[in-house]
């Protein structure tokens, strides 16, 4: 395993390049930033296994309950996806009394349930603390350390970062409250993508400001709440629907651990939603009794057309659900 480095804030300017994962073009990338910083070897960090090396605690099936529940004890943080937690929730030997040394728990990558928040705080006594970032823009927002984490948003701008929810098309700033796409600027956002002049000019305005793709909106003091990607956006007979919307009420179903909400093509109503559900261990939802409640809580055209069940949702290996892989899987159910 590599050195890990520690940034030294110095008194020169150049620029980076990182090969690393973006998040608009969903594959490796060179991206460019302009730091002003030092880098410096810290001391070399021995794992005890094979596992413990492995890169954030995981592999693909995010195999990494064992290695958690044995080292939080000699642990102050934690930084993992939202199914570090899920999984850790439904582990028995995940108790308060196990949590005790701890300080913090982070999560980000994904959206964090609000039900999990709230079913972690009652098991540890703990908040945990959610914020949201990019590969392009670095940190961009956050729950505070001290104050009131509100669960089921990713906090306020950091200091230093402008951001703004704007209208899809038009690029105009919206009202507070209303559903747009957020977008962020600051020190922290790259400078372009490498080599690729064209994505730049689409996704970098010239003011500055980085057109995330993340839809979301903003409430009165300042919280941001992460509606979904525009991507995953369905328009059903010219109306639209926010995935995370009907997801929220899925996932509060009896007997569903999670879910992923899609659009697949109709042919009358160019698309309609699609619920793709995963079960609470040992529990079978019904799925006409959940068809039901979403008739009461949701206007028709938001409502699922068919519910699915499996045994898991695929994930990349930042644990985001990989919902392209699910509308190829379902795509053809109205063909």
């Amino acid at each position: 395993m590599a050195d890990s480095l520690i940034l030294e804030v110095g008194n020169f300017e150049h620029d980076v390049l990182t090969g690393i994962y973006s998040e608009e073009t969903g594959r490796p990338q060179p991206l460019r930033f302009t730091i002003t910083a030092r880098l410096k070897p810290a001391p070399r960090y021995q794992p005890d296994t094979p596992l413990e090396a492995s890169k954030n605690y995981m592999d693909l099936k995010f195999a990494a309950s064992e290695a958690l529940i044995r080292d939080i004890p000699k642990a102050t943080a934690l930084m993992g996806v939202p199914t570090f937690y899920t999984r850790l929730l439904d582990d028995a030997r995940f108790t308060k009394e196990l949590t005790k040394g701890m300080r913090l728990f982070i999560s980000g990558s994904a959206p964090l349930l609000a039900e999990t928040h709230v079913q972690f705080e009652e098991r540890t006594g703990h908040r945990i603390l959610e914020r949201y970032g990019m590969t392009e823009t670095n940190m961009n927002t956050s729950n505070p350390y001290e104050g009131d984490r509100r669960a089921g948003t990713v906090g306020m701008p950091l200091p230093g970062v402008e951001l703004k929810i704007t209208d899809p098309s038009t690029g105009a700033t919206l009202p507070q409250g209303e559903v747009g796409v957020i977008e962020v600027r600051g020190a922290n956002v790259f400078q372009g993508y490498w080599q690729m002049p064209e994505k730049t000019r689409e996704e970098l305005r010239e003011d500055g400001f980085f057109i995330t793709g993340d839809l979301a909106r903003m409430d009165a003091d300042g919280y941001v709440t992460i509606i979904g990607r525009g991507k995953d956006l369905i328009i059903s007979g010219g109306f639209n629907v926010y995935p995370k919307e009907v997801e929220t009420l899925l996932d509060e179903q009896p007997g569903v651990l999670e879910s992923a909400v899609i659009g697949v093509p109709h042919p009358d109503l160019g698309e309609v939603a699609v619920g793709v559900l995963v079960c609470q261990k040992g529990q079978e939802p019904d799925l006409e009794q959940i068809a039901a409640a979403m008739g009461q809580a949701l206007a028709r055209f938001k409502q699922p057309r068919k519910l699915i069940v499996v045994d898991e949702l695929p994930r990349n290996t930042m644990g985001k659900v990989q919902k392209n892989i699910l509308r190829q899987s379902y795509g053809g159910l109205y063909a």
